[in-house]
């Protein structure tokens, strides 16, 4: 009974902070996303650690606009080097209320969503910051391959000040 007892003080525990470490990330989104502009190709410049991701390199996103602001999403990225294996996941997004344009819910499996917040955006839509409501997810996609270093750091910035660990951003080889 005991260990019943201390495994549920810390499942309560850990969920505590958790929750406290959430409420230290502003997630606040854009309020402006012109969906027409946003589509397209996206490169992966830098991405949080997740295994649906992990040791992919030359990873893009290329984002197509369907009928009633739907949004058809193609990942694709290449096993451990530019010429590894070629893998790919085609999902669905969608836009759930226009008066909040920035916060998008994505699909790659069925009806399971989860969300996909555009944190910043450059006014030319050459860059993105993007995140989710769990500060487990932050990536910073580009129109190019490269970002110039001064853009770089001043989207970094922009994530250190929002409260996200940028030490934990795993860099992406690009072609």
């Amino acid at each position: 009974m005991n260990i019943l007892v201390s495994f549920s003080i810390l499942i309560l525990s850990l969920v505590a902070i958790g929750g406290t470490q959430a409420q230290n990330i502003d997630k606040t989104t854009v309020k402006k996303v012109d969906l027409e502009k946003y589509m397209g190709k996206w490169y992966e410049i830098a991405r949080y650690d997740h295994s649906f991701e992990r040791d992919l390199v030359g990873v893009t996103a290329t984002y197509s606009l369907l009928p009633n602001n739907r949004i058809r999403v193609v990942n694709e990225g290449y096993k451990h080097t530019l010429n590894g294996s070629l893998k790919s996941a085609v999902g669905k997004a969608k836009v759930p209320d226009m008066n909040e344009p920035g916060k998008l819910k994505v699909s790659f499996f069925l009806w399971f969503y989860s969300d996909y917040y555009i944190l910043e955006l450059a006014e030319d839509y050459s860059y993105a910051l993007i995140g989710s409501s769990s500060d487990n997810y932050l990536w910073i996609l580009s129109r190019t391959p490269v970002l110039p270093e001064v853009t770089l750091k001043q989207i970094l910035d922009k994530a250190q000040k929002r409260g996200y660990d940028t030490e934990k951003l795993i860099f992406v080889k690009q072609q």
